[in-house]
Formats: C-alpha cells, structure tokens, sequence
C-alpha cells in the first residue's frame, strides 16, 4: 500500500512539472509576443531601439536638428515669393524707414539727367519709362544710362515700362530699338494663333531685358468683345475663357524670360471710359467679374504671376464710395478670395480719375491703406514724404510697410534683379 501511495505521489509530481512547464512556456510566448508587437508598433511609428540609440538620426526624421531648425518657416509659406522672404529679412533688417517706404514707389522716370541724385538721396523701389525716355536713345545708351543707375541704387531697381504691343509700345515705336512696332495681341493672334503670342512675348521680353529694363507692365488682362469700349485695341478681344488662356501663355512665357510681368487692370475694365483724363463708375453686378472679368486674372495668379495692376474705376459692387486703387474691398478680394499673394500695383496716382477721390491730396496715404505694395508715382517725393508722415501718426503701421517691402524685395530675389 505504501509502494502504491509513492507512485500516486510521484505521478502527481510529474503531472505538475509538465504543467508548470506548458504554463512556462505559455508565458515565454506571450512575451514574445507581445515584444514582437512592441518593435512592429515601434516600427510603423518611427520609434524603433536604434534611433533611441542615435538621437540625431531620430532627429532627423522629425526634423528637429539645430540645422532643420534655422530653416525659415516662410519656406514652406504658400505664398508665391514664400521661399525669399527670410533673405528678403535680412536685407530689410540693414534697411531705415525711410528706405523701406522709398521701395514701394515705382517712378515716372525723370526726363533730366536727376535719377541718380535721387536715387541716392530718395531710394525709389524702382522706375517706369515712357516713350520720352527714349528719344535720341540708342539699345547702348539706354543700356549704360540704367546701368549707371542701378550702380547707385542701395538696392537694384525695377525699370519698367509698357510695351503692350498695338497702341501701346514705349520701346519699339522708336526704330532704333525695333525696325516695327510690336503688334497688337489681336493682330498676332489673326496671324498665327498663340504660338505667335508666344513668339511675341519672347521677343519682346529679350529686347527689353537687352537693354536693361526687367518689368514689363503688360499684358492686358481685360475681357472687352466690343471695338467701341476703350479698353478694346488693348485687350486680347476675345471672351472671358479665350482670353485667360491667352493670359496664361503669355506670363508663362515672360516667367521664362524672367522678366516681371503685371496684369492689368484689375478686377477688369469692361467698357469704361478712359481714367487718365476723368471718373469711370462701373455698375456691372458683381456676377459678371465672377463668370467673365476674373477668368484671365485667375488663370494668371495660377501660373504665378508676379504682380497684378488695379485700375482707378469705381466698381459700385465691390466699394461705391472708392475707385479700385484706393479700396480695401477690392484688395481684399483679390487676395482673399483670388488667393494672390504677390505684388499689387496701383495705376499712376496722378491720373484725374484719382484726383476726386484723394483725401486732403493723399492719394498715396489712402493707397497703402488700401493695401497695395507698390504705388506708381509722378509726384515721388512728396507722396513718399506723405506717406512717411502717416506712419508717424500711426495712420499707417510700419508692419504694413514691412510686409510691403518683404514682398518686393522677395520678387526682386526670385526675378534676379537682386
């Protein structure tokens, strides 16, 4: 009996060891496991044993390195001249207030020999010629007389100029510079379609940086079908959609060129009168800009276009009481709700159309107020002193001023001119 009771004992303790044993190895499995899951899980989230062991490459992934951390944020701004406005920064911080304000000016180009004097005393963010300026001029006169100029600039300039083609060409009317004027966008388009827009806009882009000018105040973005409204010898005479393709082959190509392009005359000019000489309302409902007016506008903000003109007309959907240079609706629709990040210029604040509308004669006051960046001016330094003025009031802040600035100083670096 008692031999009997040992055995029971024995196999009893056999059955517990092989019991403890499967439970053991249970348990070594499960931590297997569940290790397993661990390094898996670590895995997908970037977090595995050897980047613990080397921060600096885990650092890298997340991109907290000291380098990752000195890159701007503004690279990854959205905005069209993002990528340039910390190097646009760090020229604005060497920069007084008084130069600042001197770059948002776009001069009529004197006709005497005083554009180096004031662009030392005065600091304009650059000029605009006219067919005046280049009389008894020859491609290397101009040439030298610009670059002259821009020897004496603290900041290289923009030399703009319009050479639309048709009615308006400041550069080749003379035969000195072009044995014939540039057509008209009409014409070329009656002779061989977009490809000899496109022709047309190389050429012209290359002749005037030649000779040292690097803006062109073209092309016309305005919808026009009629050949009695104003805007129409200028316009691309074609609808809406025809028209913002053109639009968009044409700064596509002097983007190429690199050569600033300006849209103009923003938010379309339909059948107004002639603003240079008078007051232009505009009493189309807002649901014409929307399907016609903006197209080409939009198709060249979407291509990049640098900057976009606004004209002086009084458009009543958008501000009754201003004309679209002086008013912060029409500005803020062309950068809230067309998504335009670059350059807004106004229209020559000395033409009549203004005249009506300028408070106690600061038409350049009100048009920085408005949000433009760059102001084209016949009567520089006085407006600029106004301008400088209303900052010191606290009419104007000197952040709107720097944003101005960082905007036309990014262009500048992304077009090469600085």
């Amino acid at each position: 009996m008692k031999k009997k009771k040992q055995i029971v004992i024995f196999v009893i303790a056999i059955l517990v060891v092989v019991l403890l044993s499967i439970f053991g190895l249970a348990q070594i499995k499960k931590e297997e496991t569940q290790n397993e899951n661990t390094v898996e899980n670590n895995i997908q989230q970037g977090n595995i044993v050897e980047n613990i062991e080397k921060p600096e490459e885990n650092n890298i992934q997340q991109g907290n390195t000291e380098e990752t951390s000195q890159v701007p944020q503004e690279q990854e701004s959205t905005e069209l001249f993002g990528a340039y406005y910390s190097s646009a920064e760090e020229i604005m911080k060497n920069m007084t207030l008084e130069e600042k304000v001197g770059q948002m000016f776009l001069v009529r180009y004197p006709r005497t020999n005083s554009a180096i004097t004031q662009i030392k005393e005065q600091n304009p963010g650059g000029y605009v010629l006219f067919a005046v300026n280049f009389d008894n001029q020859t491609p290397q006169s101009i040439k030298q007389e610009l670059e002259n100029n821009q020897e004496n600039s603290k900041i290289p300039m923009f030399f703009a100029v319009d050479e639309e083609g048709g009615k308006v060409v400041r550069v080749s009317s003379h035969s000195a510079f072009r044995t014939s004027s540039f057509p008209s966008p009409q014409a070329l388009y009656k002779e061989g379609g977009l490809e000899k827009i496109v022709q047309d806009a190389k050429e012209k882009s290359q002749l005037l940086k030649s000779i040292g000018l690097n803006m062109n105040l073209a092309p016309v973005a305005d919808v026009s079908t009629s050949s009695s409204d104003f805007i129409y010898a200028r316009s691309f005479g074609k609808g809406a959609e025809e028209t913002a393709t053109y639009i968009a082959k044409v700064i596509e190509t002097m983007k190429e060129e690199k050569i600033v392009s300006s849209m103009k005359h923003f938010p379309g000019y339909g059948n107004n009168k002639d603003t240079h000489t008078g007051i232009a309302i505009d009493q189309r409902p807002y649901e014409t800009f929307i399907s016609s007016d903006f197209l080409p506008f939009e198709a060249g903000i979407k291509i990049g276009a640098p900057t976009i003109m606004v004209s002086h007309n009084v458009v009543e959907s958008m501000d009754k009481n201003y004309p679209a240079s002086l008013s912060k609706d029409v500005h803020q629709i062309l950068r809230e709700d067309l998504n335009f990040s670059g350059i807004m210029i106004t229209d020559d604040l000395a033409m009549d159309a203004v005249k009506q509308y300028a408070q106690n004669k600061k038409a350049a006051v009100q048009a920085v107020k408005a949000g433009n960046d760059m102001l084209i001016s016949s009567n520089f330094e006085e407006e600029k002193q106004q301008v400088l003025d209303a900052i010191a009031t606290g009419e104007i802040s000197e952040e709107t001023i720097n944003i101005a600035v960082r905007r036309i100083l990014a262009c500048k670096l992304a077009y090469g001119i600085i």
